[in-house]
């Protein structure tokens, strides 16, 4: 039974779902010998109810309605579950060819948000972005976004229709004002933010333990890549991708 739940998917009951009537049920009980020795077939179903004849043990009539009912809601369940829909999807922010057949990004970071979103959403990639550029008051600011985490707690489809522009906030896992001097830094479900060390400002990883240095002199850290992204949007954008591994 459990190889049939597999391929039939979850909710599947392989009573409800392979008789349509409790009366089908019953008849798949009985066998051309009880037919014949009855001469009929409702005697024949009120003895398999009642236990009398039947291979085993037989369910009850509000038994198998229940179940039944049970197995059109799970069914329901399945045709109306729909993958999320991501942020990115369908959004026009690829490359373009060139007539010299180069090619040229017109919205590098939308780019690079939009091709790791997708592992980033199921756990397993997380991603910091630096990003450091003017802000509306014209203010240089710079700071560090856990992008799994703006995910989770924004609707993010502004961003890649250009509608917003990706910027660091103070609720951010870093932030700093080069006018105002403000400095923040918060830790989100993913990164733990490790400041005021010798080796400056650190990110541990909250599901493998791992550390990412983001000093561009040093290494990134085991499983982690860093990626400096040439782009007119921003005065600089810099991508951080640590492969996550659960500790064993």
């Amino acid at each position: 039974m459990d190889d049939d739940l597999e391929v039939k998917g979850p909710g599947y009951d392989p009573i409800a779902d392979e008789f349509a009537t409790y009366e089908d049920y019953l008849d798949s009980q009985i066998n051309g010998t009880d037919v014949y020795y009855l001469e009929d077939v409702e005697l024949a179903r009120q003895l398999v109810e009642l236990g009398i004849r039947g291979n085993g043990e037989v369910i009850r009539r509000e038994e198998f309605e229940a179940r039944k009912e049970a197995s059109e809601a799970a069914r329901q369940a399945r045709l109306n579950k729909k993958p999320k829909k991501l942020a990115g999807q369908g959004k026009h922010v690829e490359e373009f060819p060139l007539l010299q057949g180069k090619h040229v990004e017109e919205f590098p970071l939308l780019q690079a948000l939009k091709d790791r979103e997708e592992a980033v959403r199921n756990g397993k990639l997380t991603t910091i972005v630096f990003i450091r550029d003017k802000n509306s008051k014209g203010q240089e600011v710079s700071g560090y976004i856990d992008y799994g985490h703006r995910l989770k707690t924004e609707n993010c489809e502004p961003y890649f229709d250009r509608k917003k522009r990706l910027m660091p906030r103070p609720s951010d896992l870093s932030f700093y004002n080069w006018e105002t001097q403000m400095s923040t830094s918060n830790p989100t479900p993913n990164f733990q933010v490790i400041a005021d060390n010798e080796a400056g400002l650190l990110f541990k990883n909250k599901r493998d333990r791992k550390v990412i240095n983001v000093d561009p002199t040093a290494k990134p850290g085991d499983n982690s890549t860093r990626t400096e992204l040439e782009t007119a949007e921003y005065a600089q954008v810099v991508v951080y991708d640590h492969v996550t591994r659960r500790r064993s």
